[in-house]
C-alpha cells in the first residue's frame, strides 16, 4: 500500500470519489518514465558487473579492457574457465525440442492468438455463469419471501448492496485502476502514454472479481467496457509468457499490436460477436489501425466467440450455437418502405438522447467533485456513495412497489429478450390468458397502459444508468444504453402498431408492424450515439441473429451519430476529459478555415538550442532557464543546421556527472603517478541490447509496473528522474561510482589479486572547488559522448493543422479546438531550425 501511495504521489494522482484525477500532464510523465526505465536497465547491468567476480572494475576497467585486446581475451577465457558447467537434463532437452517443433509448425502468432482466445472464452463464460447464478439466487430469495412485503423489500435492497459494496472495497484495496470501464485508459495507452498498474495481474484479479459481483447484483451496469480491459491485461501477460518461444514479443514496438488484438477479443468474446467486436474495437480504441492486425483480431475473436458459445451448449444453457438474444422476425417482408421515416425518427431521437446521456453522466461526476461538505464526507467514507446509489435504485425497482410500473422484476438480459419478442403488447387485452408471453408479461399491467410503462421504464433507467456507471466499481455503459435504446425503439414500435393496427398496405401486400424490430433498431442507434460508432449495427444483427433489418438499422445508426457527434463527445472521450488523461480531440470536418491554419502561425519562434561548440556553462544556463524536455542540437549558431535532439534527462545527467565530487577527486588522483586512466562519461540512457543476450545472465524476477510486467530492479538500484529545472546532484551516481572504483578485481588466467590503491579523499577548500567548477564550466561539451536522436519529429512551416493532427503524437502535441501548441516537434525550413 505504501508503494502504491508513493507511485500515485509521483504521478500526482488524486483519488477522488468517483473517478481518479491526474494533477500532472501524463504526456510529460510518459517521457520521464521511459527515460527512467532505460536508466534502471543501465544501472542493473552496471550493478551486475560490480557484484560478479569477473575482474571488471566499473567504467574505467571496462574501457581499459576494450582498449587492450590481449587482456580482454584472457579476461573472457578466465570467465569461461571459472563458469560452472550446466548439467544436462533430458527433460529440458525434450521440452526444447517440443517447443521448437510447435513454433516451427504453427508459428508464434497462432499460438499466442489461440491461447488468448481460449483464456478469454473461459473467463467470459465463468463470469456469466457466476453472475447468472447470483441473479438466480437474488430472484429465488425474493420469491421465497412472497407474501411478506417488508422482508421482501429488505432482501431486495440488501442483496445488491452487499455485492456492490464488496466490489467497491475489493477494487479499492487490490487495484484502484480496475474501477470504471477501462476503455478510456486503453485509448491513451495505445497512443503511447504510460499508465501505472493498468495492465497488471492485480488489476486483472480486481476487475474480474469486482465485475462479476457488480453484474450479479442486478444493477444497470455493463460488461463490455471492463471486459475489453480484462482482455488487454490477458494479452499483455500472455505476451510475457510467449517470450519463451520467441523474442519478438519482447519488442516494445509490438506492444500496441498485442493490445489491439486484446481489445478485439474482449468485445467479440463478451457477446459472441466476432465481426462487430473487431470493428467496434477499431472504432473505439484506435485513431489509426494497422491492417497487419486485422487477421489477428478476427482469428482470435472468432475462436474466442466459438469457445464461448460452445461452453454455453456444454452447460445446457443453449440447445446449439445460436445468437445470444435470438429473435424470430419474419424474413419475407420484415419492413415496408413507408416505415423508413419512423426508423429515421428513432435515429435522430436517439442521437439527442445519447448526447444527453453523456452530458448527464459527466455532470454527475463534476457535481460530486465540488468541494462541499457532502462530497468531502462521501470521499472520506468511500463505501457510502455506492451503497446509497444501490439503495435508491433497488427501492425504485422493488416489484411490489414502484417497480410494478416499470418491469422492475426483470434482470438486464430478461429485459432484452422480452423487448425483442414478436408480440404486439398493445393488442393483448388479458395478459393471463395470452399463451407464450413468458417474461413479457411483466410489461403488462391491468390498470396501466403499455405506453406509460415503457415511458416510465425509459425515464427511470436513463438516470439510473447514468448514475450507476459513476460508482467506484468495474462497470460499463454499453449494455445499460443498449437496453435504453431497445425500450425507446419498442415504444415507437408499439405506437406504430397502434396507428396501423392492420399493418401497412403497399402494392397489394400488407406489411404488419413488428415492434421487436423497432427495438433492435433503437438499441443499435442509442449505443451508436453514446459511443460514436457505427459498428453497433453489426453487433446488433450478430446478437439477434437477424440481418433482415440491417438497412434501416444502418440508417438509424448513421443519423444518431450525425446528431450526437455535433453535440457531445463520446462517452469514452468524456471520461478521458473528466480524468484529465492525455486527450487529442478530432478536428471537426466542414470548417474550411482550419485547413488554412499552418504550424508557422502557432509555433514558438524563439527556440532554445545547443550547438556542437556549446560549453557546459551554456548547458547549465539552458537547463536552469527552461523546462524543455527535448533540446534541439544544431551544427553552429551561424548555420543553424539541425543535427538532432537530446533529452533533458540526458543533458542533466551529463552536467551533474561533469561537476560531481567523484570526478573531481578522481581527476586529482589520476594526476599523481600510479593512478588509473581518466574517467570517461557513459550515457546512462543508452542501453546495449546486445550485451543483455549473454548466456550466463541471471533471469531477474518479474514485477508489475507501468502498463504491464517489467523485469524487477535489483535491490541496490537507484532511479534517476530529473524533472523541470531540477539541479539536485545524483547522489545515487556518486554512490555507485564509489562502489565501482573501490571494488577489487582479478584479470588474466592467474588468480592473483590486484593491488588496490587507497580510496581518494577530497581535500580541496570551498574556494578551490568553486574555481575548479568555473574552470570546468568553460570547457566544451563533447557531443560524441551523448546519446543524440538524429531524426526528431519535424514539421515544415506550411504543414496544415489537419496534417499536424495526423501525426498522432499525443504525448508531445496538444491540440485544443482551433489552437495548437507543439512542445516536441521541431519546425524546419531547408534543414534549418527556425
Amino acid at each position: 500500500m505504501a508503494a502504491d501511495a508513493s507511485q500515485r504521489k509521483a504521478l500526482r494522482y488524486q483519488q477522488t470519489l468517483l473517478y481518479g484525477e491526474y494533477r500532472e500532464q501524463l504526456g510529460n510523465f510518459a517521457r520521464r518514465e521511459a527515460a527512467r526505465l532505460l536508466t534502471e536497465r543501465q544501472w542493473r547491468r552496471q550493478a551486475g558487473e560490480n557484484t560478479s567476480a569477473t575482474g571488471r572494475r566499473g567504467l574505467g576497467r571496462r574501457h581499459h579492457l576494450h582498449q587492450n585486446p590481449a587482456i580482454l581475451e584472457s579476461h573472457q577465457s578466465h570467465n569461461s574457465s571459472t563458469k560452472k558447467p550446466q548439467p544436462y537434463s533430458k527433460c529440458q532437452d525434450c521440452l526444447a525440442r517440443v517447443r521448437r517443433y510447435i513454433v516451427t509448425k504453427m508459428g508464434e502468432d497462432w499460438i499466442f492468438l489461440i491461447l488468448l482466445g481460449l483464456t478469454m472464452a473461459l473467463v467470459s463464460w465463468s463470469m456469466d455463469y457466476a453472475s447468472a447464478k447470483s441473479l438466480q439466487a437474488y430472484k429465488w430469495i425474493h420469491g421465497e419471501l412472497k407474501g411478506n412485503v417488508p422482508l421482501q423489500y429488505l432482501a431486495w435492497i440488501t442483496y445488491p448492496i452487499i455485492l456492490v459494496v464488496f466490489a467497491s472495497l475489493f477494487c479499492h484495496l487490490v487495484s484502484p485502476q480496475a474501477i470504471g470501464s477501462g476503455i478510456p485508459e486503453l485509448k491513451t495507452i495505445l497512443r503511447g502514454v504510460v499508465l501505472k498498474e493498468y495492465l497488471t495481474l492485480k488489476a486483472f484479479v480486481a476487475k474480474v472479481i469486482g465485475l462479476t459481483a457488480a453484474l450479479g447484483s442486478g444493477m444497470p451496469v455493463g460488461k463490455e467496457g471492463p471486459f475489453v480491459h480484462i482482455a488487454s491485461i490477458c494479452a499483455a501477460v500472455l505476451s510475457r509468457f510467449m517470450s519463451i518461444f520467441s523474442g519478438v514479443y519482447e519488442n516494445p514496438y509490438g506492444y500496441t499490436d498485442i493490445l489491439t488484438v486484446g481489445c478485439a477479443v474482449g468485445v467479440g468474446c463478451c457477446f459472441g460477436t466476432p465481426l462487430g467486436g473487431v470493428l467496434f474495437s477499431i472504432e473505439v480504441t484506435s485513431t489509426y489501425f494497422a491492417v497487419r492486425n486485422y487477421w489477428r483480431g478476427y482469428f482470435a475473436a472468432t475462436f474466442s466467440a466459438f469457445i464461448f458459445r460452445v461452453l454455453s451448449v456444454w452447460n445446457k444453457d443453449a440447445v446449439t450455437i445460436t445468437a445470444l438474444f435470438k429473435t424470430n422476425f419474419r424474413m419475407d417482408f420484415p419492413f415496408d418502405l413507408q416505415e423508413l421515416p419512423a426508423f429515421a425518427i428513432i435515429g435522430i431521437s436517439c442521437g439527442f438522447l445519447g448526447a444527453f446521456f453523456v452530458y448527464l453522466n459527466r455532470q454527475v461526476v463534476l457535481f460530486m467533485r465540488r468541494p462541499t461538505a457532502l462530497t468531502r464526507f462521501l470521499t472520506k467514507h468511500r463505501l457510502i456513495y455506492p451503497g446509497a446509489v444501490t439503495l435508491i435504485i433497488a427501492t425504485f425497482t422493488f416489484p411490489p412497489g414502484f417497480g410494478q410500473f416499470m418491469a422492475g422484476e426483470l434482470m438486464p438480459r430478461e429485459c432484452i429478450n422480452s423487448l425483442f419478442d414478436n408480440f404486439t403488447w398493445t393488442k393483448i387485452s388479458d395478459p393471463v390468458a395470452a399463451p407464450g408471453l413468458g417474461r413479457s408479461a411483466a410489461w403488462l399491467h391491468p390498470h396501466v397502459s403499455v405506453f406509460l410503462i415503457l415511458l416510465l421504464f425509459f425515464v427511470m433507467k436513463f438516470w439510473m444508468s447514468a448514475v450507476s456507471t459513476t460508482m467506484p466499481i468495474p462497470s460499463g455503459a454499453f449494455m445499460p444504453v443498449f437496453i435504453l435504446g431497445a425500450a425507446f425503439g419498442r415504444l415507437v414500435g408499439e405506437i406504430m402498431a397502434t396507428l396501423f393496427p392492420n399493418g401497412i398496405l403497399f402494392d397489394g401486400i400488407v406489411y404488419r408492424i413488428l415492434p421487436g424490430g423497432y427495438a433492435v433498431i433503437g438499441a443499435a442507434a442509442m449505443t451508436g450515439a453514446v459511443t460514436h460508432t457505427v459498428s453497433t449495427a453489426v453487433i446488433c444483427f450478430e446478437l439477434t441473429g437477424q440481418i433482415s433489418h440491417i438497412l434501416p438499422m444502418m440508417v438509424a445508426v448513421i443519423l444518431a451519430n450525425m446528431v450526437a457527434q455535433g453535440l457531445q463527445p463520446s462517452l469514452y472521450d468524456s471520461i478521458i476529459q473528466v480524468k484529465k488523461l492525455p486527450y487529442l480531440p478530432e478536428l471537426a470536418l466542414g470548417h474550411i478555415s482550419k485547413y488554412n491554419i499552418f504550424v508557422e502561425d502557432i509555433m514558438v519562434r524563439k527556440v532554445k538550442f545547443l550547438s556542437s561548440q556549446s560549453t557546459f556553462r551554456e548547458l547549465n544556463h539552458l537547463l536552469e532557464s527552461t523546462t524543455l524536455k527535448t533540446i534541439p542540437l544544431v551544427d553552429s549558431k551561424e548555420s543553424m543546421i539541425l543535427l538532432g535532439s537530446i533529452e533533458r534527462t540526458e543533458l542533466q545527467a551529463v552536467l551533474d556527472w561533469w561537476l560531481s565530487p567523484e570526478r573531481r577527486v578522481f581527476e586529482r588522483g589520476s594526476s599523481s603517478p600510479g593512478q588509473g586512466s581518466k574517467l570517461s562519461w557513459e550515457s546512462f540512457s543508452f542501453v546495449d541490447e546486445e550485451g543483455e543476450e549473454s548466456s550466463d545472465k541471471a533471469v531477474s524476477p518479474v514485477q508489475e509496473g507501468c502498463n504491464g510486467p517489467i523485469p524487477a530492479p535489483g535491490p541496490q538500484e537507484p532511479a534517476t528522474n530529473h524533472t523541470g529545472s531540477d539541479k539536485r546532484k545524483l547522489s545515487s551516481v556518486r554512490r555507485t561510482l564509489q562502489r565501482l572504483f573501490s571494488s577489487s578485481s582479478s584479470s588474466g588466467q592467474t588468480e592473483t589479486q590486484e593491488d588496490v590503491p587507497p580510496p581518494l579523499t577530497d581535500t580541496m577548500s570551498p574556494e578551490e572547488i568553486k574555481a575548479w567548477e568555473e574552470e570546468e564550466l568553460d570547457k566544451p561539451v563533447d557531443m560524441e559522448e551523448i546519446r543524440i536522436d538524429p531524426s526528431p519529429f519535424q514539421l515544415v512551416e506550411r504543414t496544415s493543422l489537419h496534417k499536424a493532427r495526423a501525426a498522432k503524437t499525443p504525448c508531445t502535441v496538444t491540440c485544443m479546438k482551433e489552437s495548437c501548441a507543439f512542445s516536441h516537434q521541431l519546425l524546419g525550413h531547408k534543414s534549418k531550425l527556425i
